[in-house]
C-alpha cells in the first residue's frame, strides 16, 4: 500500500499547482494510512522479528484520499 501511495503522490505531485499543496496531499495519506492495518503490520512484525504479512490490498484498500493520476498530455 505504501509503495502505491508514494507512487501516486510522486506521480500527481508533477502537475501540482505549487509545492505545499503536494505537501498537503501527502500529509493527508500519512495521517490516514498511519493508523491502517498495513502500518501496524509492520511494526508488530519488526518487533516480533519475523515477516510482515500485509493484509491491505491496493486494489480494494486504497484511501479516499489518494490523488487521482495525472491527465495523459499525450494522449497516449
Amino acid at each position: 500500500m505504501s509503495v502505491a501511495a508514494i507512487r501516486r503522490l510522486m506521480w500527481s505531485g508533477l502537475s501540482a499547482a505549487s509545492p505545499w499543496e503536494a505537501h498537503a496531499a501527502d500529509s493527508r495519506l500519512m495521517s490516514e494510512l498511519g493508523g491502517a492495518p498495513d502500518a501496524v503490520e509492520g511494526v508488530t512484525a519488526f518487533l516480533e522479528k519475523r515477516p510482515a504479512e500485509f493484509p491491505m490490498k491496493v486494489s480494494a484498500d486504497l484511501p479516499s484520499g489518494m490523488p487521482s493520476w495525472p491527465e495523459d498530455p499525450y494522449g497516449v
